[in-house]
């Protein structure tokens, strides 16, 4: 048992300081298909993004220059991917999902914007992309911090209209996406869900809860 132990913890903190790169970690067809590129936050290494987690919350200036020229304003949907503290959950997991959920996106009508991978990201980082994009919903495909049951587990933040200022409140959260967690097909159907959700009542986070029926907002209520 305690072999068992140190192999799993060696194994999160492998995956903690592993770099993740598109071009070695994805299928390339699966990136050619669609289109995704790669940029990065303003955290210009792994120790750096470890040390200081706001670095990891802005855009480089690079990355906001490409994506200011290779993204549409104000789509309806908006997948990015993000490293997070596992770059192995990504690699593992996204391949699977990211298809469905562009797939179900487009039966649904919706517009969306292309999709790319931030490395160094946290999860704040999606209020500098919605100031910089205007997205309507915004999905972040993010390694979690590794534990010992797995370190492949990868989570999914969401937020209408993000902008700066906004916290984890205007956030929703679907976490604990793995195989021995919540499955890849339960994980997108609890997304698109989710995503209409947020389109329909116009608001994200702890004002809506997943997979009830909401009221319309009221004014003067929080």
């Amino acid at each position: 048992m305690e072999l068992e132990l140190r192999s799993a913890r060696a194994s999160a903190v492998d995956a903690v300081w592993t770099e993740f790169d598109l071009n070695t970690d994805f299928p390339p067809d699966s990136v050619a298909q669609w289109g995704l590129f790669q940029i990065s936050s303003q955290a210009e290494t792994k120790s750096q993004f470890l040390l200081r987690p706001d670095l990891g919350r802005k855009l480089s200036a690079a990355g906001r220059s490409i994506l200011a020229e290779r993204c549409a304003k104000s789509p309806e949907f908006q997948i990015v991917i993000g490293d997070g503290l596992s770059g192995a959950a990504i690699a593992e997991q996204v391949p699977a999902l990211f298809p469905l959920l562009q797939q179900r996106a487009h039966a649904n009508g919706w517009s969306s914007g292309p999709s790319f991978v931030v490395r160094h990201c946290r999860v704040g980082i999606m209020n500098d992309i919605g100031d910089l994009l205007s997205p309507q919903v915004i999905v972040l495909l993010i390694g979690e911090r590794p534990g010992l049951a797995t370190a492949t587990s990868l989570s999914a933040y969401m937020a209408f209209r993000p902008r700066s200022g906004q916290t984890d409140a205007d956030r929703n959260l679907i976490s604990n996406i793995h195989a021995r967690g919540v499955r890849i097909e339960d994980a997108a159907d609890r997304i698109m869900t989710l995503a209409s959700q947020m389109m329909s009542a116009k608001r994200s986070g702890t004002t809506l809860k997943e997979g009830t029926a909401q009221l319309p907002r009221v004014d003067g209520m929080t």
